[in-house]
């Protein structure tokens, strides 16, 4: 086993966080060991003019990660779980998804304290598909704005007036220091959060077997299965962010509670389901939470925004 480890990351603030964070989970447990970092700016990075269902989806945050991977130019990155793609090459493996941070979306406003109190007509930022349909569903009178950008540049952009308020991960958030920022945690009854949101992501070479063991303390099973599940329901409807899709599952004891919606974010017409079993059978509830999808008339909205069935 190599003594080296090389840790890929992402550019952005946030992404070093993480990056940071899981270093010194690897230091702590290897003392022996040299753990680095190394920083690359991806094409998710530098196109902020357009939204990211228009360009490709979130895998753009993660393809020159990957092939540094595949370059061996590292031996692990680090993703937010949910900009990784829902199909992995098979070049490439999940060795670790870490305990989960609260998956909630937040409201940030310098003017309101909550997102009921919004007056009509005030502007929302958001960059997400599925926030968009949050809001058109129970916030119809509201304007929606995209905003793309780092957690700071977004925050900037609110402070400049762009924006009346936004929408945003809890997680990163609290993560880079921003916790005053957040006016509101806002119910998943409301606002069902995106598959993975709030967890981590490492990703390493299949074959590369010193690795895999080398994370596999940092991985949490109960938040494998829970977003190994709500991953399951977005592949199977097209996983991507071209389509406005929520899937959320947690377990008590031995029990899990899946929720899942897709709809538009156009009209805010959607379709939504619960499912529950014993965790242990995650793959069939995520399978029977696509089947309910399905029956409700799912198809029609993959078909809207990827423009074929799945």
């Amino acid at each position: 086993m190599s003594q080296a480890l090389t840790i890929l990351t992402r550019e952005s603030p946030l992404a070093m966080w993480q990056a940071l964070h899981i270093q010194s989970r690897l230091r702590e447990a290897y003392p022996d060991r040299t753990v680095d970092v190394i920083s690359m700016t991806t094409q998710g990075d530098r196109i902020l003019d357009k939204t990211l269902s228009k360009i490709g989806g979130k895998g753009l945050f993660v393809k020159e990660l990957e092939i540094a991977l595949l370059e061996r130019r590292a031996h692990l990155a680090v993703h937010s779980l949910k900009d990784v793609p829902m199909q992995l090459q098979d070049d490439f493996v999940l060795a670790a998804v870490t305990e989960r941070e609260d998956p909630h979306d937040a409201f940030v406003s310098n003017r309101y304290d909550t997102l009921e109190s919004l007056p009509e007509g005030a502007v929302v930022g958001t960059a997400s598909l599925r926030r968009e349909l949050m809001l058109k569903v129970h916030y119809p009178h509201l304007v929606v704005k995209t905003v793309r950008g780092n957690v700071g540049t977004r925050l900037r952009k609110l402070d400049e007036g762009q924006y009346d308020a936004l929408i945003m991960a809890y997680a990163g958030l609290k993560r880079l220091g921003h916790f005053d920022r957040i006016k509101e945690v806002i119910s998943d009854e409301v606002s069902l959060p995106s598959p993975g949101q709030g967890a981590l992501g490492i990703e390493c070479m299949a074959d590369d077997v010193a690795t895999r063991e080398a994370l596999s303390f940092l991985n949490d099973e109960n938040t494998f299965i829970c977003t190994a599940a709500e991953r399951a329901v977005s592949r199977a409807l097209g996983g991507s962010c071209q389509v406005p899709l929520a899937a959320y599952a947690t377990i008590e004891g031995e029990t899990m509670r899946l929720r899942a919606l897709i709809g538009d974010h156009t009209t805010g017409e959607m379709v939504s389901t619960e499912v529950t079993g014993q965790k242990r059978e995650f793959e069939a509830i995520a399978k029977e939470a696509v089947e309910n999808l399905m029956a409700q008339g799912a198809a029609r909205f993959v078909e809207k925004f990827m423009g074929c069935a799945r």
